[in-house]
């Protein structure tokens, strides 16, 4: 213990003042406390080396998007693809002289400069489901492939009514209105679904090569899900029964009693298929005035061309 003397500012002797030494020290004060997250280890090097490739990749799969964008409709094939499954494993079988429908919404990239309505173009590009899904579900072109042929649009003619708003709901009414050996003959209705208000209709030629229109609708045209002939829409078939015809729509050339008259016996395989083209040809719808003139026009056109004009 050690004594001293205080001095105040003044000068003024305060008295002894006792000094008491210590050798212990004050502990230190306690460390502030760590957030959870610091608390973690450190990721390892591995880790954090994944983290930076999947980062790459992710970086690298949204550039090759904009780039196909960018140098292709990407939308569009996604679509068409997405048509082709629903048509083949979705939607009904159709008879080939059936109309099928499919639906279609306007939407911002299909509107014209204006924004006002739907590009005239773009009703030729969803002429292309209708038809891809017409093609599918009917086993048209299947059917022209297995034959050895194959067939693109080489004509297409088209009538504007009134415009489709944006956002606004469509169906796309495809039939086939004619064909010949060369040919077939499509007619396309973009329909309004409230009041079935046709805004526009367009007719396209199909053309077929290596392989005749008629051998195909020939092969097509008899095809049902019960038998191998199809009634027309208006008569429905009646079953034969021994001594019976039917009553109308198209009776089945392999049951039709009246080839095996007169000393004919059982039908032949070039008797059936005589027959069922007879039958089939019944089916042929008859040329359209207006189509009959675009044929016309068509082919003038075409003259025109070969001779260089």
């Amino acid at each position: 213990m050690n004594r001293a003397i205080g001095i105040n500012k003044l000068g003024v002797v305060l008295g002894p003042t006792v000094i008491v030494a210590s050798c212990s020290k004050l502990p230190p004060p306690p460390p502030p406390p760590t957030p959870p997250f610091a608390r973690l280890p450190p990721p390892p090097l591995a880790l954090a080396s994944s983290m930076e490739e999947l980062l790459y990749l992710a970086l690298g799969l949204l550039l090759a998007i904009v780039v196909l964008y960018g140098l292709l409709e990407l939308h569009y094939f996604l679509r068409m693809c997405l048509c082709v499954v629903l048509a083949r494993f979705i939607k009904r079988r159709c008879h080939i002289l059936d109309a099928t429908t499919v639906n279609g919404l306007c939407l911002t990239n299909d509107v014209d400069t204006l924004l006002y309505h739907m590009n005239n173009a773009r009703y030729f590009r969803e002429m292309d489901f209708a038809r891809v899904d017409f093609y599918e579900r009917t086993n048209l072109y299947r059917t022209i492939t297995g034959m050895g042929g194959s067939v693109f649009q080489g004509a297409a003619t088209i009538r504007y009514r009134r415009f489709i708003r944006p956002f606004h709901r469509f169906k796309i009414v495809s039939r086939i209105i004619y064909w010949d050996d060369q040919s077939l003959f499509m007619e396309h209705r973009f329909v309004r679904p409230s009041d079935r208000f046709v805004h526009c209709i367009a007719i396209c030629r199909q053309r077929v090569i290596d392989v005749s229109m008629e051998a195909v609708m020939a092969e097509l045209l008899p095809r049902t899900s019960s038998n191998g002939f199809r009634a027309t829409a208006t008569t429905p078939v009646v079953p034969l029964t021994s001594g019976t015809r039917d009553q109308g729509g198209i009776s089945n050339p392999a049951l039709d009693t009246s080839l095996a008259e007169n000393g004919h016996g059982t039908p032949t395989a070039a008797t059936v298929g005589a027959a069922a083209s007879a039958h089939c040809a019944k089916l042929k719808p008859s040329l359209p005035p207006e189509l009959g003139k675009w044929i016309e026009y068509n082919d003038m056109s075409s003259k025109n061309l070969r001779s260089g004009c």
